[in-house]
């Protein structure tokens, strides 16, 4: 069915940054305006469209050719983000003084149609793409573009975002080889990733680590301590522990810095607590790395940067074919449509039995099982 009544599209990103988001915004602008139809943007997920007050710019401003011009390069994004103040469940203060979580989804489907917005870019993770879903069915217009450092999100091959966080944090163990061999310590990496133990997965490999701990594996510390005596053993006076935040040990629990009202739980922790274990059990000097918002940042590598622009045509295309509640995704070497629903409906982790598993346990690295 060809389009017949977009005029005016809406673009927001929300949840955490990722390299590429800016790309996005750009190719959905471009495209957009290719067709004739006006572009806007919304400030710091939905906070621009119904809390329009606290900004300067009144929150929902013109995306133009000029206002995205040498953008594509640029990490982070120039409509803002944030992961805190979930719609859905806004923190809110009730007649109590007590908070509560309280829906405000018609709100903005109110905010949407004062502004005459026809349809909707959302650009996130899980999360952003399961609000987007539900203003998908209240009646709106919606298009998801698949963004996330973690590369959890599933039925698309890949997320925009994990192409450069992988390359930074491999960058990083590489340098940490040598001041773990200068000093004969253990040094534990731990990397972003949430539940998921894509980004430990990779840039373990890829970095030559001698143990990968992630979600889709409970550890035993026993399991590690007998690899790393391995490695003394034969002569290697040093090792390399990459940990996923959501690392957790077998008949444990993740390690959680923070729950707020409407936000996800905040991970943390998991590198130190190995850390220390490690050097409680070994005797090993041990230090931990945190890389953190450090993989969210800087530029898009060349293939974030093509995929970001990729999906933000086909987010555009996929309006003007008058489509709906569904996610652009990478399936090489094109760009297909997937339910919402099928994208939203559950995590993709790391199967134990794909080929960069089997490729890891034949070089000998260790998982902790």
């Amino acid at each position: 069915m060809a389009n017949g009544t977009v005029k005016r599209i809406a673009i927001n990103t929300g949840g955490g940054d990722a390299p590429g988001l800016n790309a996005v915004i750009r190719a959905a602008t471009i495209a957009a305006i290719n067709r004739g139809w006006e572009v806007f943007g919304i400030r710091d997920g939905y906070n621009g469209l119904f809390l329009p007050e606290q900004y300067p710019d009144g929150g929902l401003v013109p995306l133009t050719r000029k206002s995205v011009r040498g953008i594509t390069h640029l990490g982070g994004t120039i409509l803002g983000t944030t992961n805190k103040g979930n719609p859905l469940k806004y923190p809110t203060k009730g007649p109590d003084g007590k908070m509560f979580e309280k829906d405000r989804s018609d709100e903005i489907m109110t905010a949407f149609r004062k502004n005459e917005i026809d349809a909707l870019i959302a650009v996130g993770g899980d999360g952003s793409l399961s609000i987007a879903k539900v203003f998908g069915d209240k009646g709106l217009r919606v298009v998801g573009v698949p963004k996330t450092i973690d590369n959890d999100l599933d039925k698309t091959v890949i997320t925009f975002g994990f192409d450069t966080a992988v390359s930074f944090a491999t960058s990083c163990i590489d340098r940490l080889h040598s001041t773990a061999e200068a000093h004969q310590r253990v040094m534990v990496v731990e990397v972003m990733g949430r539940y998921a133990g894509w980004i430990a997965l990779e840039s373990g490999v890829s970095g030559t680590a001698d143990v990968i701990l992630i979600p889709e594996i409970p550890y035993d510390l026993a399991k590690v301590a007998e690899k790393l005596e391995q490695r003394i053993t034969s002569g290697a006076k040093f090792s390399i522990v990459v940990v996923a935040e959501g690392a957790k040990p077998k008949g444990g629990t993740y390690s959680v810095l923070s729950k707020e009202l409407g936000r996800a739980e905040r991970l943390g922790g998991a590198g130190e607590r190995v850390a220390k274990d490690i050097q409680d059990l070994t005797g090993k000097e041990t230090r931990c790395v945190v890389l953190g918002h450090l993989l969210r940042g800087g530029s898009p590598t060349t293939f974030d940067r093509l995929i970001s622009l990729r999906f933000g045509a086909a987010a555009v295309r996929a309006l003007d074919e008058g489509k709906s509640g569904i996610m652009v995704a990478l399936d090489p070497p094109t760009v297909r449509y997937v339910p919402l629903e099928e994208a939203t409906n559950r995590m993709k982790v790391v199967p134990l039995t794909s080929d960069i598993m089997l490729t890891a346990r034949d070089l000998g690295i260790s998982f902790g099982d």
